[in-house]
């Protein structure tokens, strides 16, 4: 959070940004309301929701109350394109930020009391490590080791809401909105992103999205190479095992193998002490971040049982702390035969970024603190909080 001392020193600089984000966004007193709201958001306070954030934009009690009505007519009545905000804040950060070479898809949860918040319902939260009730909001960054940038963020809106109208309407969640798996979502915001001209980078994801064969399959559909996370049940072919496929003639066409595969677990865990190897990823507030790896190629064997041809060759990636009986983590790379494993290393492990984004979007700049119930107005709201953190992380 800054003071608003700080805020002064930059002013000129922040400005200029809040000009470049908000042009063309309404009349002049939209794009001010707009500029000051995300100001509020940057200024030190414990609450972002829209009352404080007024509170601390003005002098004197009596002004609180018209600043804040200005505030909620832009961000949560008007009508503007929070595609268009994201795309700015994607150009800017990747202009400014030379190393931002991953895209980063996760989900993050909003703890909700009561069931007229847009979305809410009791579902799983990854963030609240439980069932709880909540809303869920998928989103894209782009990572670099020195920060990262939120450029798109949705809302994930179960089907007990898409299918109930009553409470669409309540919430004036427009008619386009269907019903998304957040795998959907996560696409959909990559094919945003690609429709701005940003360039083609390797994709990051925990095994939640990584687990996904079709996930992977679309990745590579986009020509879009990616590290993601498995949880290590994933059955895979060592690549020296060969798996033929059909004979033309012979009736029903299926691929036939060697045998049956291994579990990713299974097979790390046989491998020689010689193929593991410390590997050093970046430096924390302890030291050097650093653990022991092993890489091999692999074909993934989904649906083998049903005669399915084996996935495309990629590496298989585990690490395995000396304290622990097996290895414990497991990542699948589409990257080239002669990717480094240092390199396949650097790239999970830069994952890690999304979760910060996370605790200074919600932390510092009141992701979480919304209090309104519609779908725009938390829309707007994300776009905002990833505009400012992106200013932060550009500074």
């Amino acid at each position: 959070m800054v003071t608003p001392a700080q805020l002064r020193r930059v002013a000129t600089r922040l400005q200029e940004y809040l000009a470049y984000c908000f042009d063309g966004m309404g009349r002049l007193e939209r794009r001010r309301a707009l500029g000051n709201y995300l100001r509020g958001l940057l200024l030190d306070g414990e609450r972002k929701s829209l009352e404080p954030v007024a509170a601390r934009l003005v002098n004197c009690s009596g002004e609180v109350d018209a600043m804040r009505q200005r505030l909620q007519q832009a961000v949560v009545v008007a009508r503007w394109d929070e595609g268009e905000l994201y795309r700015r804040v994607a150009e800017r950060f990747d202009a400014s930020v030379e190393v931002a070479d991953a895209f980063v898809i996760d989900d993050t949860g909003f703890a909700k009391k009561g069931k007229h918040s847009v979305g809410v319902q009791r579902q799983y939260s990854g963030t609240l490590g439980r069932v709880d009730n909540c809303q869920v909001a998928t989103s894209l960054h782009l990572a670099s080791p020195v920060g990262g940038a939120c450029i798109g963020m949705q809302l994930y809106m179960p089907e007990s809401w898409t299918q109930d109208e009553q409470r669409r309407r309540a919430a004036g969640v427009p008619d386009c909105v269907e019903f998304r798996t957040k795998i959907e979502i996560s696409l959909q915001l990559l094919d945003r992103a690609s429709s701005w001209g940003l360039r083609k980078r390797v994709v990051l994801a925990d095994a939640g999205y990584g687990d996904n064969t079709d996930f992977r399959e679309q990745l590579a559909a986009r020509d879009l190479t990616y590290v993601v996370g498995i949880n290590g049940t994933q059955l895979v072919w060592t690549g020296d095992e060969v798996c033929k496929p059909p004979v033309a003639g012979r009736g029903r066409s299926r691929w036939t193998y060697p045998g049956k595969p291994q579990s990713a677990k299974e097979l790390m865990a046989s491998l020689p002490a010689a193929n593991w190897r410390k590997s050093t990823w970046g430096r924390g507030s302890l030291g050097p971040q650093s653990g022991r790896f092993a890489a091999v190629r692999i074909r993934t064997a989904h649906r083998y049982a049903r005669g399915a041809a084996p996935g495309q060759e990629q590496w298989l990636l585990a690490e395995w702390p000396p304290s622990k009986a097996a290895p414990t983590k497991f990542w699948l790379a589409s990257m080239p035969n002669s990717t480094p494993r240092k390199e396949l290393v650097r790239l999970a492990k830069l994952r890690w970024r999304i979760e910060r984004d996370y605790q200074e979007m919600k932390g510092e700049l009141g992701l979480d603190h919304f209090e309104g119930r519609t779908w725009q107005g938390f829309q707007h709201h994300c776009a905002c909080v990833a505009a400012a953190h992106a200013f932060l992380a550009i500074e």
